[in-house]
């Protein structure tokens, strides 16, 4: 098959019954019919899938390779995924564990506009870690989530991004809450960026987009799995200048791997920089996954840019030293709700943050 994507699928199955059951996946993730009943030769030849390689990986547990015809996604975000998962994710003893895309479908998508490297360029990071933290919660005013981000920012962390759950709220509204954030951080002259949450739907998005860069905004979040993998990338081609930091909200939802979703294929559709459940927090995600999603961020992979692999959920100061050695220096490390703890004396704990991972980078 030319011009071929290949899906790689972990199955539970019967040893007898694994090579008819990823034939059958092959066929509905590609013509979704019966194969006799198609009559043309050229859909039969290039679009039908085809089984590449069944290898089994124990306990009833198969992986199967499938070559799925690369034209078949129309280089849009959301039939790419559709044509990896869409109808196989509906059943259940499918995962879908990684996939190997062609050079012309990587060039299409491009990646983040703005990578791991610009992210550190913005504010002078240039052998550190990144440092990142989040206005929580949700339901306070914009006043009060300015002043918030005012008091991270005299702790001299390098990213402040809102808190998931912020959207265009009655209680705090988009367009007043970036004013106020924006304009506080602005006054203060700190190098503290901003990242404000845009929420909705494209016509939305751009709007927004708008606002922000009207505030002097260069980095923004998005919910892929929300706002839609095709709406993302599509703000990311048409704003080259801004950085997206993607949030996994709705990720865990179908049975795609996690090294594969949020670390290879947002990273494609845009992301520069990629949030994600840390070992150890409160979502548990393992250490074998997280070093797989962080290196699926920042191998080479094509022309692409590195995204920024942003471990977050749960993450103790106390830790850092420890998350460093196990991701390096190639990281934004996000902690928000330890930090928030400590009321009074956040700037203080900001600050002991931001000059902990200084000291493991320049001693």
């Amino acid at each position: 098959m030319k011009s071929a994507l290949e899906a790689i699928y972990h199955i539970r199955c019967e040893a007898g019954a694994i090579e008819e059951r990823a034939r059958a996946i092959a066929v509905e993730q590609s013509v979704e019919m019966p194969v006799a009943a198609i009559e043309d030769e050229r859909v039969l030849r290039e679009i039908v899938g085809e089984v590449c390689a069944i290898r089994e990986l124990g306990n009833g547990l198969f992986e199967a390779r499938i070559a799925l015809n690369a034209q078949t996604t129309g280089h849009d975000a959301g039939q790419l995924m559709n044509m990896l998962f869409g109808n196989a994710s509906l059943l259940e003893d499918i995962v879908l564990h990684d996939a190997i895309l062609p050079p012309e479908t990587l060039a299409a998508f491009g990646g983040p506009r703005q990578g791991i490297a610009e992210l550190k360029a913005r504010v002078g990071a240039a052998r550190r870690a990144l440092t990142c933290s989040a206005l929580k919660p949700q339901g306070l005013p914009s006043t009060a989530l300015a002043d918030l981000a005012r008091r991270f920012a005299q702790g001299g962390v390098d990213y402040i991004k809102d808190d998931h759950g912020l959207a265009d709220q009655a209680y705090s509204p988009f367009v007043e809450r970036v004013e106020a954030i924006a304009g506080a951080l602005r006054s203060g002259g700190y190098k503290t960026r901003y990242v404000p949450s845009l929420t909705g739907d494209l016509d939305r998005l751009r709007g927004a987009i708008t606002i922000a860069r009207g505030a002097g905004i260069d980095t923004v979040m998005l919910a892929p799995m929300i706002c839609g993998v095709s709406n993302m990338h599509a703000v990311a081609r048409e704003n080259p200048d801004i950085a997206i930091l993607a949030h996994p909200a709705l990720g865990g939802a179908a049975r795609i791997a996690p090294p594969l979703l949020i670390g290879k294929l947002f990273r494609l559709f845009g992301a520069s920089a990629v949030v994600f459940p840390n070992y150890g927090g409160r979502f548990g995600y393992s250490r074998q996954t997280c070093k797989a999603l962080a290196r699926a961020s920042l191998d080479r992979w094509g022309a692409m840019r590195p995204a920024a692999p942003v471990p977050a959920g749960g993450m103790k100061l106390q830790r850092i030293p420890e998350l460093l050695d196990f991701y390096g220096h190639e990281v934004m490390l996000l902690i928000g709700g330890d930090l928030l703890a400590a009321r009074e004396r956040l700037v203080d704990e900001t600050k002991a943050f931001v000059t902990c991972v200084e000291r493991y980078a320049y001693g």
